[in-house]
C-alpha cells in the first residue's frame, strides 16, 4: 500500500495544490487560457508523439481491444442517458450531458500521467487508442443528440463534416496520427528536436494536473445535485468494472498492462469537457460543474484503491 500511496500522492497532490492556489490567489479563470493552450496544443501532443513514435507498429492494430473498450463507453453513456431521460421526462439535452458525466472520463488531462506513472511507457498505446476512439464517439454523439433536441435540420452531410472536423483537428488525435506515422516510417528526429519534445512532454503532466485543480477551485461547489447519487458511482465504479469484465472475457491474450490501463482510464472522474459542453449548449451547467468536482474528489479514493488491488495481486 505504501508504494501505491507514494505513486498517487505526487499526482493527486498536484491537483490539490492547484485547487489550493485557485482558492487562495484571487486571479480570474481567464488566466488559465494560455496554460490550457500550452497543455492541450503543445505539451501533451509532444508527449503522445514521443511515446507512440517509438512503439512497434503492430501494437496499434488491436481491433478487439478498441471495439470492447469503445463499446463499454457507449453502453455506459446509453444507460446513463436512459436513466436521466426517465427521471427528467425525456429532456434529450439534459440526458446527453448526464450521459457524458457518466461516460466521458478525464482521459486527456489525467489519463496519460496516471497511466504512465502506474504502468510505465507500455501503457502509452492503450491510452492513445482509448483516447482517440472514445473522443470520436463523444464528438459524434454530442452534436447528433443536441441537434435532435433543438430540432435543427443541419443535414447528414453537414453533421458528418462537423464531426470529422472535431475529430481530425483535435491536437491529441493529430499527435497520435503523427506518432503512428513516425513508428511506421521509423522517423529519427535530430537530437535538438528530441530534446525539445522531451522538455515539452515532461511539462505536460504537472501542468495538466495543476490546471485541473485550479479549474475546480474557480468553479465553486454551490450544492450537490441529487443526480450525482447515481452519476458518480456509474462513472467511478460501474464503468471500470464493466471494462475489466469485458476486456478480460472478450479480448484473447490481452496484456495485463493493457487491461489495467483500460480499467484505470474508465475509472477516471468526469472530464472538465462535460462542463464545457454543458456551457456551450446552456444546459445543466451548474450541476455538470458539480459532477466534475465531486467525481474528481471521489476518484482520489477509487483510483488509489484500484491501483492497490493491482499491486497487491488481487486483480
Amino acid at each position: 500500500m505504501l508504494g501505491v500511496i507514494e505513486l498517487v500522492v505526487p499526482l493527486f497532490g498536484l491537483i490539490f495544490l492547484g485547487y489550493a492556489a485557485g482558492r487562495i490567489v484571487k486571479l480570474p479563470i481567464e488566466g488559465l487560457a494560455w496554460m490550457n493552450f500550452f497543455i492541450v496544443y503543445v505539451a501533451l501532443p509532444a508527449m503522445f508523439y514521443l511515446l507512440l513514435s517509438k512503439t512497434p507498429l503492430e501494437q496499434f492494430a488491436n481491433l478487439g481491444f478498441i471495439a470492447v473498450t469503445t463499446f463499454c463507453t457507449l453502453a455506459i453513456f446509453s444507460v446513463t442517458f436512459v436513466i436521466a431521460g426517465l427521471r427528467n421526462g425525456g429532456n434529450v439535452a439534459e440526458s446527453t450531458i448526464q450521459g457524458f458525466a457518466g461516460a466521458y472520463g478525464n482521459i486527456g488531462y489525467m489519463g496519460p500521467p496516471l497511466a504512465l506513472a502506474a504502468f510505465g511507457p507500455e501503457s502509452a498505446v492503450p491510452v492513445a487508442l482509448i483516447f482517440c476512439f472514445d473522443n470520436s464517439l463523444h464528438f459524434t454523439m454530442g452534436p447528433l443528440l443536441m441537434g435532435l433536441h433543438s430540432g435543427e435540420k443541419a443535414g447528414a452531410g453537414r453533421l458528418a463534416l462537423q464531426v470529422l472536423k472535431k475529430i481530425f483537428t483535435h491536437p491529441f488525435i493529430l499527435a497520435t496520427i503523427a506518432g503512428v506515422a513516425g513508428a511506421a516510417l521509423r522517423i529519427d528526429l535530430p537530437d535538438s528536436a528530441n530534446k525539445l519534445l522531451q522538455f515539452l512532454g515532461g511539462a505536460a503532466a504537472p501542468s495538466a494536473l495543476f490546471a485541473m485543480g485550479v479549474t475546480a477551485a474557480l468553479r465553486p461547489l454551490k450544492r450537490v445535485p441529487m443526480e450525482l447519487g447515481y452519476l458518480v458511482p456509474i462513472k467511478l465504479v460501474v464503468h471500470p468494472v464493466l471494462v475489466y469484465v469485458l476486456v478480460k472475457l472478450l479480448v484473447p491474450g490481452v496484456e495485463p498492462i493493457w487491461l489495467h490501463t483500460a480499467v484505470m482510464m474508465a475509472a477516471l472522474p468526469s472530464a472538465t469537457n462535460v462542463f464545457v459542453i454543458a456551457q456551450q449548449y446552456g444546459i445543466w451547467q451548474e450541476r455538470a460543474s458539480s459532477a466534475v468536482v465531486i467525481s474528481t474528489l471521489a476518484a482520489t479514493l477509487t483510483v488509489t484503491g484500484y491501483l492497490y488491488l493491482v499491486q497487491a495481486g488481487y486483480l
